[in-house]
């Protein structure tokens, strides 16, 4: 379902579908607190930790989509702890495994005309210039972004782009008319994949043939389109509710399962378990910087989508 339309035709033979996991409401919290206080509460489930990944090389593998059938699972935490990082704020994504494994840290650039966030493989080195920095994702049209590489902005690039950024994902948030009062609605657009799994380079030249406007203008060649699942109101808990198999355990705004509209497959989900604490899991085609960006997105504010 990822793949460019003539590899389409070429793999549908041996194509498989990737393995989703089954999931939990978001705000099941809320009942297991009631229940708790009639006595008739069950022991809360424990949040099932990420299978073991290794890797040898870091930034290979925050580019590299997830295997195929596999969920990583993983956990952002955000320190804003004193004046400097109550305006700018530290991210961090570790692996949700019982050795914590750092992948990215990502913090807003300061003295900056636009929202962008830099995302680095070292958590003390978030510079531009800096040998850690794998990525960047720019906020330039107010709830519209995109999440670039590490590679040279196309003015100053070669003439074959050879060494020209590539872009890994555009996100929209759609204006919310009814505010806190109701979900967020996101469109997520990432290069698609060749039937080797491999993303397909995208190197615009300008602003004119970015994912954004490929998405706008409806061309969407090796173009992959995802939207978030919408929740469902639940009157018990008189909420919008989504099922997160027991990964998310506190309802906010910020819970998220971004899903391909084909059969519901769910590539990443986003939610919070504490103050300043979240889970974030995904699957194949995304990558750990996509979705450290995506997540990155959502702390950013947006107008109406609050």
């Amino acid at each position: 379902m990822f793949q460019t339309t003539s590899d389409k035709e070429k793999d549908k033979k041996t194509k498989k579908k990737a393995k989703v996991e089954e999931s939990d409401e978001s705000e099941s919290e809320k009942e297991e607190k009631s229940k708790k206080k009639k006595g008739k509460g069950k022991k809360k489930k424990e949040r099932a930790p990420s299978p073991e990944i290794e890797f040898d090389d870091l930034e290979t593998f925050v580019m590299e989509p997830a295997p195929q059938g596999v969920t990583v699972k993983c956990r952002v935490t955000r320190d804003q702890r004193g004046v400097d990082k109550s305006l700018y704020p530290l991210y961090y994504l570790h692996l949700d495994n019982e050795k914590k494994t750092f992948l990215l840290a990502g913090r807003k650039r300061k003295k900056s005309t636009t929202s962008n966030y830099l995302i680095s493989i070292d958590a003390t080195d978030l510079s531009r210039g800096g040998e850690n920095f794998v990525g960047k994702l720019s906020n330039l049209m107010g709830t519209k972004f995109t999440v670039f590489d590490n590679a040279l902005n196309p003015e100053r690039a070669l003439p074959d782009m050879s060494n020209a950024r590539q872009e890994l994902a555009g996100i929209i948030y759609e204006t919310n008319v009814l505010g806190m009062k109701g979900p967020r609605r996101m469109t997520v657009i990432v290069p698609g994949m060749s039937k080797d799994n491999e993303r397909v380079p995208l190197r615009p030249r300008n602003e004119c043939d970015g994912l954004l406007v490929r998405y706008q203008n409806r061309r969407m060649e090796n173009v992959i389109e995802l939207h978030n699942k919408t929740p469902v109101w639940n009157e018990d808990t008189a909420s919008h509710v989504l099922n997160f198999n027991g990964r998310v355990t506190q309802a906010s705004v910020k819970n998220f399962q971004i899903v391909h509209n084909k059969d519901d497959y769910i590539v990443m989900q986003f939610g919070r378990i504490a103050d300043d604490i979240f889970t974030l899991d995904y699957n194949y085609p995304m990558c750990a910087v996509q979705a450290f960006a995506i997540a990155l997105s959502s702390f950013d504010g947006k107008i109406a989508c609050e």
